[in-house]
């Protein structure tokens, strides 16, 4: 058993610290540039202490670099940090410096830490963290820190699109004192005086928002004017 487990880490070793930061970067990058263009069938369920978001189905559309649009019947609250924002980051490495963080175990899949530090004014992300499964070239976990909207969390999972790197359920942990929510929702947490102390009252600050993608369509050719806001 002992010479099992020597066996699987020298293996690990040899995949994971024989190659820098940046190569792991560019193997994760290598999947996410081969998707051109994606459309994707969406569950959105939002816990979030003092606001009421029912569940909702929801249609993505990305296009390489970074157009993204959504189509919804009602309101959705997905943060990009984590979905396109940080895809878009990494792929380019002149905008930052990556260095090794230690080894952690993500459900069961050995992970490496790779810490993400922006060079100086190249925009909002302040701090990004990546925990990647160097075997598969994926990120199973994230933790992007932003002068905006604070520090987001994301949980990957992964199904039938794990080698074109796109995750299956995404679940995101936000802080709700710093993220930005949409002004038609934050608008539920002011209406009365009551409501207030409540709040302030109460101590969860954090907020789930737990999206499962299906149905993947991938490079089907997506034209740009799909991405073109319509004017009212």
């Amino acid at each position: 058993m002992k010479k099992l487990f020597l066996l699987y880490f020298l293996c690990f070793a040899a995949i994971s610290f024989g190659q820098t930061a940046n190569a792991v970067i560019d193997k994760i990058n290598a999947k996410l540039i081969a998707v051109k263009d994606y459309t994707v069938n969406a569950n959105i369920n939002a816990n979030i202490p003092m606001i009421k978001i029912m569940p909702s189905n929801v249609k993505i559309y990305f296009k390489q670099k970074d157009k993204f649009k959504i189509e919804s019947k009602g309101i959705v609250i997905v943060p990009k940090q984590g979905f396109t924002e940080l895809n878009s980051f990494i792929s380019n490495k002149s905008k930052y410096t990556a260095v090794f963080g230690e080894n952690a175990v993500i459900g069961k899949v050995q992970t490496r830490l790779i810490n993400i530090i922006p060079n100086e004014g190249t925009g909002d992300i302040v701090l990004a963290k990546i925990w990647v499964d160097v075997a598969k070239s994926v990120i199973m976990k994230s933790q992007i820190t932003t002068l905006s909207n604070g520090t987001v969390n994301v949980d990957y999972t992964y199904g039938d699109q794990i080698s074109r790197g796109l995750p299956s359920i995404m679940k995101f942990e936000i802080d709700v004192k710093k993220f930005k929510i949409p002004k038609s929702v934050a608008s539920d947490i002011n209406k009365s005086s009551a409501d207030k102390k409540k709040a302030s009252a109460n101590q969860k600050t954090k907020g789930i928002i737990t999206i499962t993608l299906s149905n993947y369509k991938i490079n089907t050719g997506l034209s740009d004017a799909l991405f073109v806001k319509k004017k009212n």
